[in-house]
């Protein structure tokens, strides 16, 4: 911090003082701050009100000047709606405001849009930003290799014109079909897990079932990204200068902005993609009922077509099974098939799901990492989803074998199908982290670390523990399986 402040012509001496001063605020802000596993029922922590209310709620900032200028030129007024998340979080903030000294806030913010530019700005400000990066993660940026930086870069700035060049290059289009297919195979698995469940009324369960119909599924990329014009139109008024890397992403800076305001007052497009075709990952959108699977993940070690359907079933299709879990996880069951934020759930079911859930978050809190403990309750959402996902796709599997017949066994690999299709899954997870990484991993993901997304969700499958024979009592096999979906 203080060598940033240097960097922009303050002396040595005063600089440490001020950012002293911008460090005390800092941690004043993170003790106000709920944690995350105080955010999870989002129908709890859900509030409309109007711009005239959140100024009442939090009067140290005059909302309707900074969301006018901000979403600029769209014109609001006091009785404009908003949501707010965190109301006590917003009071505590504006009268931590009220009692700071202009001065020290005026330090802040300039320090958060330093740290925010400095990889846009000459290597001596991303030295000093790596210090900082080594001291939190444990690794240092300056062994990336520059190329990959360029590319990232890039990525961030014009992700969807670099994936048309993705997709272009590596993108095997019969992967798109075949996904469709496995998408299919397991939303058809985890519907009929969904008929089986005993502690669910059938009102509940009606429902349930028409939500995950409904659900709406992505795969590879958009298609815009493949015609020039259209590809051209979404970056249309994003200036970019030769002679500036810092002023270009300032105008991306600004230009995001402006695509955000002109969203606004406008109906949502069910094909919008929040994810570029590169990325490798998977979501699902509660607001939308959707779920998305850019190209990116639909390659080894989640995919290819010439593994063996024991593998893909194992990687790409506990992600689907994971991404389609989600809409039933603690927080996805709160919205309906339409994506709206409604109470659906009749009392009986709604109680013994929350029974079902105590469980695992329970498991999950007995896990260690460096002597220090996962939460479970703020993993519990993606430990829903791993475990809902493995079950599905594993069902998918086996329904599979029942049209097509068993497989031919991989030589010289000692192991059935059966077992290859978990060896599959937990394979995806192999990571090596820093303890400076798994601890920040630990306070702020709300995934669990790989090793227990693998060692967590393995221990509640019977079909795992029948297939490679674990005996009660032993490391995989503790004698209660947690069991939601």
């Amino acid at each position: 911090m203080v060598e940033l402040g240097m960097l922009l012509g303050g002396q040595p001496t005063s600089t440490r003082a001020q950012m002293q001063q911008v460090l005390e605020l800092e941690i004043q802000l993170a003790t106000i701050t709920v944690p995350q596993d105080q955010r999870r029922d989002e129908e709890k922590i859900y509030h409309k009100m109007s711009i005239s209310e959140l100024q009442t709620l939090a009067p140290s900032m005059d909302w309707l000047e900074f969301l006018s200028f901000l979403l600029s030129p769209l014109e609001l007024g006091d009785s404009e709606p908003v949501v707010v998340y965190g109301t006590e979080y917003l009071q505590q903030v504006s009268e931590l405001i009220n009692r700071t000294e202009p001065s020290i806030l005026n330090n802040y913010l300039i320090w958060n849009l330093v740290q925010k530019t400095t990889s846009s700005l000459d290597q001596r400000f991303e030295t000093a930003q790596e210090k900082l990066l080594e001291t939190l993660y444990g690794t240092k940026k300056s062994c990336t290799p520059r190329w990959q930086t360029c590319i990232s870069n890039t990525d961030d700035a014009l992700g969807f014109a670099l994936g048309s060049l993705f997709v272009k290059a590596t993108f095997d289009r019969q992967s798109k079909e075949i996904a469709e297919g496995m998408i299919s195979e397991i939303r058809a698995a985890f519907e009929e897990t969904l008929e089986n469940l005993v502690w669910m009324d059938e009102k509940t369960r009606l429902a349930a079932k028409e939500k995950a119909d409904a659900i709406y599924d992505m795969i590879g990329f958009p298609d815009f990204i493949l015609e020039p014009r259209e590809l051209d139109d979404v970056y249309d008024g994003y200036e970019v200068s030769e002679d500036s890397f810092f002023q270009n992403m300032l105008n991306l800076y600004n230009f995001s902005a402006k695509v955000m305001a002109d969203q606004l007052r406008k109906p949502p497009s069910r094909d919008q993609w929040s994810m570029t075709p590169q990325t490798v990952n998977a979501y699902y959108l509660p607001t939308k009922n959707e779920i998305v699977f850019p190209a990116g993940i639909l390659q080894a070690p989640f995919y290819a077509h010439n593994h063996p359907k024991a593998l893909n079933f194992g990687g790409i299709g506990v992600v689907m099974g994971h991404e389609l879990t989600h809409a039933f996880d603690d927080q996805g069951r709160e919205y309906d098939q339409e994506g709206n934020l409604r109470p659906w759930w009749q009392n009986e079911s709604l109680t013994a799901f929350q029974n079902h859930t105590a469980c695992m978050e329970e498991q999950y809190n007995q896990y260690q990492v460096n002597g220090e403990r996962l939460n479970g309750l703020q993993t519990l959402g993606e430990n829903i989803a791993d475990n809902g996902g493995l079950k599905a796709a594993y069902n998918a599997y086996k329904a599979w074998l029942r049209k097509h017949g068993e497989e031919q066994p991989l030589p010289a690999v000692g192991l059935t199908n059966h077992q290859l299709f978990f060896v599959g899954f937990a394979q995806v997870w192999c990571s090596v982290r820093t303890p400076e990484s798994s601890h920040e991993g630990l306070v702020t993901d709300p995934h669990s670390p790989a090793r227990f997304r693998v060692l967590g969700t393995l221990s509640n499958s019977r079909d795992f523990l029948r297939h490679f024979g674990c005996p009660v009592g032993s490391p995989m096999n503790p004698g209660q399986l947690c069991e939601v979906w």
